[in-house]
């Protein structure tokens, strides 16, 4: 039985298959058994709304859910950023392998950076997170653009630069690097101009909690994959998230690093923003403390960092908030 091969739920698309399989290859080194993906198809895969009219929450993940809650998979795999803040009680978050680079990138026509777009540049994305932030820097900084609303999988998106439809797109560094597509990017963004989603870089590994034998063994052995310092973070900046009550699409940005002097980390700094999508307004605060050392202690520092957020105004730039 025990050669028996894993079953990794995933999404279909060529992101969503790279990332999986590279979790599958480390699965089976620390299991010793194969994996195989199963391929699942999620509402939000299907669906050509936007993501804010089609809820966000979940519309990701709920059918890979579905499936692990059934037995039909093992385990799946998710992009952290697309989880729900709530948590199945039948499903553990077994682990959160070390993040890739959080930042958003740009892909721009002729290899423009972005703030060497021409007047009145067209700028795709379907984050009203990303148009917040960009809208509130062009604002300040005297440039001209239009954020243009768009859907689809990284060729689309790319796509619509290449025929001339937008001037740029932005997308994150993390799924560009996991399909081996990074030398597209024309610009990466600094985290002080756009803060990215909370859990964005990052994998969530999930799997059933550990009812039988088996299960327990296998959360125990996906746990091998855990990077503490990723899941201090990202656990901050998800804290922030459900302590703003606000759903995966909502224009909320989050990032906790680490500030390291030499081999020694000192402490771990959250910053979070909000802001309507024309970028008119803005709440943007930073809160810094010891490295949170228990999942309640991070948690703690994003509970704390919303609740400065929510005196300055946070909830009513966050349009209809999720519950």
């Amino acid at each position: 039985m025990t050669d028996k091969a894993l079953r990794l739920g995933t999404r279909r698309s060529k992101l969503a298959m790279a990332q999986s399989g590279q979790v599958a290859d480390a699965v089976s080194r620390v299991t010793g058994r194969p994996v195989e993906l199963v391929e699942i198809t999620t509402y939000g895969d299907v669906s050509r709304e936007a993501l804010a009219q089609i809820g966000g929450t979940g519309v990701f993940v709920t059918a890979l859910r579905d499936a692990l809650v059934r037995g039909e998979v093992d385990f799946a795999v998710h992009s952290l950023k697309d989880l729900p803040t709530t948590h199945p009680e039948e499903l553990a978050l077994a682990a959160v392998p070390v993040r890739e680079d959080p930042r958003d990138v740009i892909v721009a026509r002729d290899a423009l950076k972005f703030t060497d777009l021409p007047r009145g540049a067209r700028i795709g994305t379907g984050s009203p997170r990303r148009m917040a932030q960009l809208n509130a820097y062009a604002r300040t900084h005297g440039l001209d653009i239009e954020t243009v609303a768009i859907r689809g999988n990284v060729d689309t998106r790319i796509g619509y630069v290449h025929e001339g439809r937008l001037d740029a797109v932005v997308l994150a560094a993390a799924g560009l690097n996991r399909i081996g597509r990074i030398d597209e990017v024309t610009d990466f963004l600094s985290v002080d101009t756009v803060l990215p989603a909370p859990g964005q870089g990052a994998l969530a590994i999930e799997c059933r909690t550990g009812h039988t034998a088996q299960d327990a063994a296998l959360a125990a052995a996906l746990g091998e994959l855990d990077d503490p310092h990723t899941r201090a973070a990202v656990t901050a900046e998800r804290s922030l998230l459900a302590a703003l009550e606000a759903g995966c699409s909502a224009p909320v940005g989050a990032l906790a690093d680490l500030l390291i002097d030499g081999p020694v980390i000192k402490e771990m700094r959250l910053r979070g923003v909000v802001g309507t999508t024309d970028g008119s307004s803005m709440v943007q605060l930073s809160t810094t403390g010891s490295v949170p050392l228990t999942h309640d202690g991070a948690r703690a520092l994003g509970r704390e960092l919303a609740t400065e957020m929510l005196a300055q105004g946070a909830a009513g730039l966050m349009g209809e908030r999720a519950h």
